[in-house]
């Protein structure tokens, strides 16, 4: 993770404090600002989101890796959709003035799921999502998977990025609709190669050109 990272901070949500640690764009100017969500067990630590802070924040982008209420209040299921979802509105909202430029949301799992949902509202320019879970595992194996959240992936109207590991249990590439682009990397939904996750989320923001765009 870039040396500059800032010490987290709270910030109030309508269903509690979230918090939030920023690693601040690398050189003059922000490219703009990339709000990163994380997975329903885990944190904001989790490997490939600080891999792919980094290398955001090398390339010019401000990050900000956004820890759900509950999580702050120490519990490790998440909150239902609805409340994760103004959580994260709420929180985004609250940076966003401090960080001009494009903005672009993302995350882990679950996290991904959130972005997805809200990019509307809160108009994103773009969205990444990192092990995105298409479809619940069947708990044996005589059972089917569950239910597909495809549809949370056609909400989104801008340009939108999977990275998803070969073997992933809650979906490979190739079960994806047409719609985002899907970059397989190798492994399953941990996405331990995280040096792949993040030059295949540089690149893909390199190509997007969202800041030649506020140029312009």
């Amino acid at each position: 993770m870039s040396q500059q990272s800032t010490e987290p901070v709270e910030i109030d949500t309508p269903v509690g404090p979230a918090r939030v640690q920023l690693a601040p764009a690398e050189g003059d100017r922000a490219r703009g600002l990339v709000a990163l969500g994380h997975g329903a067990g885990g944190g904001v630590n989790a490997r490939d989101l600080v891999a792919v802070t980094a290398a955001l924040a090398a390339g010019g982008w401000s990050v900000a890796r956004v820890e759900q209420p509950y999580r702050v209040r120490g519990r490790r299921f998440p909150d239902r959709a609805p409340l994760l979802d103004e959580a994260w509105v709420s929180v985004v909202a609250a940076i966003r003035d401090r960080h001009p430029g494009p903005l672009v949301l993302g995350g882990r799992s679950s996290g991904g799921r959130v972005a997805c949902r809200t990019a509307t509202t809160l108009g994103a320019a773009a969205v990444v999502c990192l092990a995105f879970p298409l479809r619940p595992p069947p708990r044996r194996p005589s059972q089917p998977p569950g239910p597909s959240r495809a549809a949370e992936l056609a909400m989104v109207t801008v340009p939108l990025l999977v990275v998803q590991g070969e073997r992933d249990p809650f979906g490979g590439p190739a079960d994806f609709p047409p719609g985002p682009l899907v970059v397989a990397v190798p492994g399953d939904h941990a996405l331990r190669r995280t040096a792949d996750v993040a030059a295949a989320v540089v690149r893909w923001l390199d190509d997007q050109g969202l800041d030649d765009q506020r140029l312009a």
